[in-house]
C-alpha cells in the first residue's frame, strides 16, 4: 500500500523519487531492518530497526538500531544521512523500518530530505505488543498524519502484510520479557 500526499510546491527542486522499490525488495529490505532491530536488542535496546537504502534500491548505506528513547533508529540515521549525503540524492534514496516512524521520526526523515519511508508494522500495532510500558509510551499521531501535513511529497509505504506478524514477533519476545 502507498500513499500519495499532495503534490510538492516546489518541484523543480524535489523531482519525483525516481526508481520504486519492488515488493520483493521491500520485503528483502524489511527483513534486514528486523535484523538490525534484533541486534539492537542484544546491546541492550529497544527492537527497533532502521536501513538507508540507495536510489537503485538495492545499495544498503546506513543501518541503524535503537539508541534510546530520544534517539530512535530512524531519526539517528535520518541525521546521518544528512550530514553524509546532499538532500537532493537523499530524495531517491528510501528508509526501511520495522515499526512505523513515530512523529518525531518521520519530520527528522522529511528534514533530511528522504524521498521515501516503508515500515512493517504500524504504530498502532506496536501498542498492542507495548502496552502501557512507561519505557514505550507510544503517541498516536501517525507517520500519515505527519508526511500529509508537509510541503513535500514523501511516499510512505506501509504496513506490509508479508512481514507485519514477523515484526509483531520481534517486539512481542523483547516487551515480553522486561
Amino acid at each position: 500500500m502507498s500513499l500519495t500526499i499532495s503534490p510538492p510546491q516546489n518541484a523543480a527542486a524535489f523531482p519525483e523519487q525516481g526508481l520504486a522499490p519492488t515488493r520483493e525488495q521491500i520485503v528483502r529490505h524489511l527483513r534486514h531492518a528486523s535484523l538490525v532491530a534484533e541486534r539492537a536488542t542484544l546491546l541492550g535496546h529497544h527492537p527497533f530497526g532502521a536501513i538507508l537504502v540507495g536510489p537503485d534500491q538495492e545499495s544498503v548505506l546506513i543501518e541503524q538500531g535503537n539508541v534510546d528513547t530520544v534517539n530512535h533508529a530512524e531519526a539517528v540515521l535520518a541525521r546521518t544521512a544528512a550530514l553524509n549525503f546532499t538532500p537532493q540524492y537523499l530524495w531517491g534514496c528510501t528508509l526501511y523500518t520495522t515499526v512505523e516512524p513515530c512523529c518525531m521520526c518521520a519530520g527528522t526523515a522529511y528534514w533530511a530530505n528522504i524521498g521515501r519511508v516503508v515500515f512493517g508494522m504500524t504504530e498502532e500495532r506496536l501498542l498492542q505488543a507495548t502496552g502501557n510500558h512507561a519505557e514505550n509510551p507510544t503517541m498516536s499521531v501517525s507517520s500519515r498524519y505527519v508526511f500529509d501535513h508537509c510541503q513535500k511529497r514523501v511516499d510512505l509505504i506501509g504496513p506490509v502484510a508479508e512481514v507485519e506478524e514477523e515484526v509483531m514477533q520481534v517486539q512481542r519476545r523483547f516487551w515480553g520479557h522486561i
